[in-house]
């Protein structure tokens, strides 16, 4: 399993992860990002991954259950 690792400092509102993955982010009306899973199954990793992908800030980042142990 994997879990997102967020940066609410860097993110400026933008959107586009929700754009690309609106099963796993939201903006709220005042456009703070919300992550809708904590843990990211499966099914929806590459979603994950995609919307993170398009930060233009790299505030969202996808990390797999062993990569957060190291």
């Amino acid at each position: 399993m994997s879990r997102i690792e967020f940066d609410g400092d860097r993110c400026e509102g933008h959107g586009l992860c929700e754009q690309t993955a609106p099963e796993v982010y939201r903006l709220d009306d005042d456009a703070e990002l919300e992550l809708l899973v904590d843990e990211v199954p499966p099914e929806l990793h590459a979603k994950a991954e995609a919307g993170a992908r398009v930060c233009p800030v790299a505030a969202l980042r996808v990390v797999s259950e062993s990569e957060g142990a190291q």
